[in-house]
């Protein structure tokens, strides 16, 4: 039911334990189904942390069933799409599971991926006019720790004094913010989805802390000098253009170390590895 590429992402991303859950998969989606009426079409492509099934309902409808052996970030997602539950800019949650870390999420149609950067200005600014739950997420400079070690732990032989100082920077905008939002968290293209007229966020991987940390990827998106740079940050109506920019000088690094890792250098690969140097 599971594809090999899929399996090792996620052997990758929770370690060997988590082989016993990968041979238990088949038999959760067919209780799950059962539970909901679902007949599975497809398995879908999926990120490292969850497997995700198109399937549909007994209505006819179309739903995605999204299951993941790592309790905290089924509820960290569920809580952010319910804290998120009136902003049409989120995907809705149709019905959750707790002991099976499952999720029964609608599905966009057609459920393109955004690739223009325009639409994510009206997007980001309906994501954070939420106001931000008291409690029950990391923070934002949490989020920034994982994403570190993350990235080291994917690419190993980093660079130790760029991801040093990049780490360090992003720490800094992490910790000196002084607007707290729910953060969507991995807010890049292929996780905002078209449905009819409007583009819906999600997978969130959430925080609480400065929105403008999931403006990085719709800064960089298209985007090949610095000064074009700050006039993306400009026209995505940000809350803080510096702040915006320093997020992006920060992260440059992570986002240029992906390039590496994928063999995917293009136009703004000279760009990154000039903002990354510039920490240092």
């Amino acid at each position: 039911m599971l594809s090999d590429q899929t399996t090792e992402r996620l052997r990758q991303r929770f370690g060997p334990d988590v082989q016993p859950w990968l041979d238990g998969v088949p038999a959760l989606v067919e209780r799950l189904a059962a539970r909901w009426g679902l007949s599975v079409v497809a398995r879908m492509s999926t990120g490292s942390t969850s497997c995700t099934f198109r399937c549909r309902r007994a209505d006819g409808s179309f739903a995605y069933l999204k299951i993941t052996p790592d309790r905290e970030v089924f509820a960290t997602e569920l809580a952010a799409l319910q804290a998120w539950a009136d902003c049409p800019a989120v995907v809705s949650v149709l019905g959750s599971v707790v002991e099976d870390n499952a999720l029964l999420i609608e599905a966009l149609e057609p459920g393109t991926p955004l690739s223009d950067w325009r639409p994510a200005a009206l997007l980001l600014a309906e994501l954070r006019s939420v106001p931000a739950p008291a409690a029950g997420f990391r923070t934002v400079a949490e989020r920034v720790d994982f994403m570190y070690d993350l990235a080291l732990r994917r690419n190993p032989g980093l660079p130790e004094v760029l991801v040093t100082a990049s780490h360090a920077a992003a720490r800094r905008l992490a910790d000196t913010g002084s607007v707290v939002r729910l953060v969507h968290g991995d807010l890049h293209p292929a996780n905002v989805l078209s449905a009819g007229r409007r583009f819906v966020a999600i997978d969130p991987r959430p925080c609480l802390g400065d929105p403008d940390l999931d403006v990085v990827d719709w800064a960089f998106l298209d985007v090949a000098t610095v000064d074009a740079l700050h006039a993306r940050i400009a026209a995505l109506n940000v809350l803080d253009e510096h702040r915006a920019f320093e997020w992006s000088r920060a992260m440059a690094v992570l986002l240029l170390m992906s390039q590496v890792r994928r063999g995917a250098q293009d136009a703004s690969t000279p760009m990154l590895s000039q903002l990354a140097e510039s920490l240092a």
